[in-house]
């Protein structure tokens, strides 16, 4: 299988490093043939970022320019991705980006049940590695890890404690693309993590 980097824009190349404590996981997920993803992926996104931090965000499943990089968030959703964490002082490079599913579902269609729980102990294992202080969960599927039954236009910026770990819930920024007034949303919700990080929200 070709390289996805041969491919990839020089600005993206960085996002490539495997942080340490993942290396062996992250070559388990390459090879991984738990549920039928496997069958029509080109190429595994495990994750990308620095690990240990202390902020996560956790996705849906990768999409086309995702499967064709290996890199979460490259399409446009990733760009409006990098315009928030700029907006609170932040990079891709000094935060972790996954996804629950690892491989693209066809057509981008949503993760099915058996899928996210064929990929559930790689997200587990990814947490245990990078130990957030705040994860940032973007869209209904990784909110339903920790919030099931919630509805998103209900619960969105409203941080929770869950055995320590913070978790705010977000949209997806793909949904901000499609519903323009969501952005400013998004913009407000990503405004607390700062105070978030540091223990002191609403302050």
């Amino acid at each position: 299988m070709a390289d996805p980097r041969a491919g990839a824009p020089a600005a993206l190349l960085p996002l490539y490093e495997v942080p340490a404590p993942l290396t062996g996981l992250y070559a388990e997920i390459a090879d991984c043939p738990r549920c039928i993803l496997a069958r029509t992926r080109t190429h595994t996104v495990p994750g990308s970022g620095t690990a240990p931090c202390d902020l996560m965000f956790v996705g849906e499943g990768p999409g086309q320019r995702e499967d064709e990089l290996g890199l979460p968030f490259v399409g446009r959703s990733g760009q409006f991705l990098d315009e928030l964490l700029a907006s609170i002082g932040r990079s891709r490079l000094d935060v972790y980006v996954t996804n629950v599913v690892k491989c693209r579902p066809p057509a981008n269609r949503d993760p099915l049940p058996d899928e996210i729980v064929a990929c559930s102990e790689y997200l587990d294992r990814q947490i245990a590695e990078v130990r957030p202080t705040v994860v940032a969960t973007l869209g209904r599927f990784s909110m339903a890890r920790w919030f099931p039954g919630a509805r998103i236009s209900q619960i969105h910026g409203q941080a929770q404690t869950f055995d320590g770990l913070t978790v705010i819930p977000m949209y997806h920024p793909a949904a901000a693309l499609r519903n323009g007034s969501l952005r400013a949303v998004m913009k407000q919700d990503f405004a607390q993590i700062p105070a978030l990080l540091t223990g002191t929200p609403g302050a």
